[in-house]
């Protein structure tokens, strides 16, 4: 089978996307910043350069995580959230939500920590991902950010895909168009 790339910039920043199949009809394009220090200083400078005060950032574990600590460096090396796939043995009085992502092919637990639910009650919380689509993901974020009592201040994405583009709440640099089988975009 033949590869299919889209060709994107971000922030300056040319990359080429593989086209990746959902089903039979629908194709994603795989953005990933894993690995590309670059991209990922370039997207949390201009990301930064757009956001609302806030106290401190949440971002769910895995391909926020670079993009949410250069955010943090950045911005003076402030402390960040992370809602973790798993819990680990130094985790305590954890706060737990489902999500269902679109990359995802079941469902997922987040688990934040008690010490860091116990530092965002009554603080501005700014929910950071790296592409939003379904809006899953940052469902599961704002149900912690609510239980740890934190108040969500806005949130935030190197990308929105498909209908997450329409949304009024979320701050994004770039498009992500889904594709249909052949690769062209929706």
């Amino acid at each position: 089978m033949e590869e299919k790339y889209y060709r994107m910039n971000v922030a300056g920043c040319e990359r080429m996307l593989p086209l990746c199949p959902l089903n039979d009809q629908l194709m994603i394009g795989a953005f990933v910043i894993f690995g590309d220090p670059e991209l990922t200083t370039a997207c949390a400078k201009a990301l930064l350069a757009r956001l609302p005060e806030y106290d401190y950032l949440l971002t769910a574990e895995a391909k926020g995580i670079p993009l949410i600590h250069e955010m943090a460096r950045l911005a003076g090396n402030q402390r960040y959230m992370l809602a973790r796939k798993a819990p680990k043995l130094y985790m305590r009085n954890m706060l737990e939500v489902s999500v269902h992502s679109i990359t995802t092919a079941k469902e997922q637990h987040l688990y934040l920590d008690g010490a860091d639910a116990a530092l965002m009650k009554g603080k501005r919380i700014l929910l950071v991902d790296d592409v939003v689509s379904t809006g899953e993901s940052l469902r599961a974020l704002e149900a912690l950010t609510e239980a740890a009592g934190g108040q969500i201040c806005g949130r935030a994405a190197i990308l929105a895909e498909g209908d997450a583009v329409l949304r009024d709440d979320l701050i994004y640099l770039e498009k992500l168009p889904l594709f249909r089988a052949d690769g062209t975009p929706l």
